[in-house]
């Protein structure tokens, strides 16, 4: 979407324009790797505290927390991603998330930084077939060293099995 990204033109000498695409990305860890959100998504990072259970939800879900007045349903990443049993320490957060005007949380084992990636640090999310579910990452981010994976956050939500958010029909 154009809101979540900035677009710098810059023109060449010979008046071609090529248009460089930067995302900022919130960087956030679930075990030993770090994934990435648009910022633009983000609302607030809170500690982890407690939340009241709701009978009859996926596993995934939480619960739901009362944050001034609104009722926001929590979800835990790493449950939703199948990465192992979750364990809760003064390093896991709350990330508060408006995607499609709905008020959401969602439980990482902690923030690191805010980077900015632009088009060319940014690869396509490998094809690999049926084995694994790609559908919600937008690619692979890399800054040095690091590979960070990328999530399409309004997409996961708006997804069938998470039901959090109604898809609008074009």
């Amino acid at each position: 979407m154009l809101q979540e990204q900035i677009i710098n033109n810059v023109i060449e000498p010979a008046g071609k324009v090529i248009s460089q695409v930067t995302n900022e990305f919130l960087i956030f860890r679930l075990g030993e790797e770090e994934y990435g959100i648009a910022i633009l998504k983000v609302q607030e990072i809170r500690g982890y505290d407690a939340i009241t259970q709701i009978a009859n939800v996926p596993e995934f879900i939480k619960g739901v927390i009362n944050l001034r007045g609104i009722i926001v349903p929590i979800l835990d990443m790493r449950i939703k991603f199948r990465l192992g049993s979750a364990s809760y320490d003064q390093f896991t957060v709350v990330i508060i998330l408006n995607v499609a005007g709905r008020v959401m949380g969602i439980v990482v084992d902690g923030v690191s930084d805010v980077i900015n990636l632009d088009a060319g640090q940014v690869k396509p999310a490998p094809g690999l077939g049926s084995v694994i579910d790609i559908e919600f990452i937008m690619g692979l981010g890399t800054v040095d060293e690091r590979m960070l994976i990328l999530i399409d956050i309004e997409k996961m939500m708006s997804s069938d099995d998470m039901g959090l958010i109604e898809r609008s029909i074009n």
